[in-house]
């Protein structure tokens, strides 16, 4: 994302979070503990606040201590994300601390989700290292080093985002490709093959011929356009979808039981509640509230309990709320609120899902070489991931091009 703004001159944009935020809680046991500093993606790289926090038994924290002297697996084959932190940390750290923090990232079960498409880098620390926290802590000072090359607003920070919100970017790549012709609001119902070229047959009965196709949509959306002329992309049915909601909340800062001391809360599934997460977002990015005035995130919704899909927006809202009052105490009626359904929009990876990718793409080099497939169904879901994969595609398209 940072190379990409560079590229449409929109560096100036980016802001990272407040400083004075720092601060992440996860429930537990209806009460907010803070996530003990040096968590690095669930994985403790300090030992003093990991030992002290309130989240873990001593049973928990000695079973954590066993990923020290646990040999490493040496079976090559995938394995679900639960499996291998429990195999390494034992199952309160997956409960209590990854679950929300790593699942959350993928609204999943961690013992559905694939450790190798979904968090590579845990599979590769335990081959080199061994140990997952000795791997982690050396990683950890190695990207010490390597922050000095970023841009300044992203030195001190985990995240980034755009002083006018996320649309930025889109609106950079809007200027950026005035010369491309755009048909908004048209949907793809098939591709086929034409001798060299592709015929692209839009939903409304036009066909647009195309000497080559780049095919970013969700997995569903690909499998019934392609699936006739290539029957390999009935795979993607694998990919299953979990539907989610936003919900915003503003308040004056004076109508609070509490201080916003923080960038929010985590969520463990077992803990039975409506929402997933909350973000305090007027105090993690302060540029996003006037003074006095807070603004609250909440996240609904999950592999399991989409619940939510079957209540009126009221009725969602009222749930957020009850929540935030049982667990920060919150009674004022917000200044306003908003709510943002997201269906079918978070992408599940199973088990053996690289290997399913790869079978989908040689079918297709197979029988439509011209045909590029790519998006949050394959190898990552956040915006640097899909950017990294526009860019694969846009390279694979450009080779075909020139080479056929």
């Amino acid at each position: 994302m940072i190379e990409l703004a560079r590229e449409l001159g929109l560096e100036d944009q980016l802001v990272g979070t407040n400083p004075n935020a720092k601060k992440t809680y996860i429930l537990n046991k209806g009460r907010l503990h803070r996530m003990p500093p040096g968590l690095v993606l669930g994985i403790p790289t300090e030992v003093t606040p990991f030992m002290r926090t309130g989240l873990l038994s001593a049973a928990g924290k000695a079973r954590a201590a066993l990923d020290l002297v646990i040999p490493k697996r040496t079976d090559p084959a995938d394995e679900s994300l639960g499996h291998f932190l429990t195999r390494r940390l034992g199952r309160e750290v997956l409960e209590q601390i990854a679950e929300p923090l790593l699942a959350g990232i993928y609204a999943g079960n961690t013992y559905n989700l694939s450790l190798k498409a979904t968090f590579p880098q845990f599979h590769s620390i335990e081959q080199k290292h061994r140990s997952l926290i000795l791997g982690m802590i050396k990683n950890r000072k190695a990207g010490g080093e390597e922050s000095r090359t970023l841009p300044e607003a992203a030195r001190n920070t985990t995240f980034l985002t755009f002083k006018e919100g996320l649309e930025t970017i889109v609106h950079g790549l809007l200027d950026a490709l005035d010369d491309v012709h755009f048909i908004k609001e048209c949907g793809v119902s098939k591709i086929e093959r034409s001798g060299g070229t592709y015929k692209v047959i839009r939903e409304d009965g036009v066909t647009e011929e195309a000497d080559a196709v780049i095919a970013a949509l969700p997995a569903f959306a690909m499998k019934s356009m392609l699936e006739e002329s290539v029957p390999e992309t009935r795979e993607l049915e694998r990919v299953e979808y979990v539907s989610v909601a936003n919900v915003i909340l503003a308040y004056d800062e004076k109508d609070l039981p509490r201080e916003l001391e923080g960038s929010g809360f985590l969520v463990p599934r077992r803990e039975g509640r409506f929402i997933t997460a909350s973000t305090w977002t007027s105090q993690k990015w302060s540029h996003t509230a006037p003074t006095g005035k807070a603004l609250i995130r909440c996240y609904v919704g999950r592999w399991g309990d989409e619940r939510w899909l079957s209540m009126t927006e009221e009725e969602v809202i009222r749930g957020v709320r009850k929540d935030l009052k049982d667990l920060m105490g919150i009674a004022a009626e917000p200044l306003f609120t908003e709510m943002t359904s997201l269906k079918h929009s978070m992408p599940q990876y199973p088990v053996g899902h690289l290997e399913m990718v790869g079978r989908v793409r040689k079918a297709l080099q197979d029988r439509m070489p011209g045909v590029q497939v790519t998006g949050a169904a394959f190898h990552g879901v956040g915006l640097p991931d899909v950017i990294r994969q526009g860019k694969d595609a846009a390279q694979a398209a450009t080779k075909y091009l020139m080479h056929g």
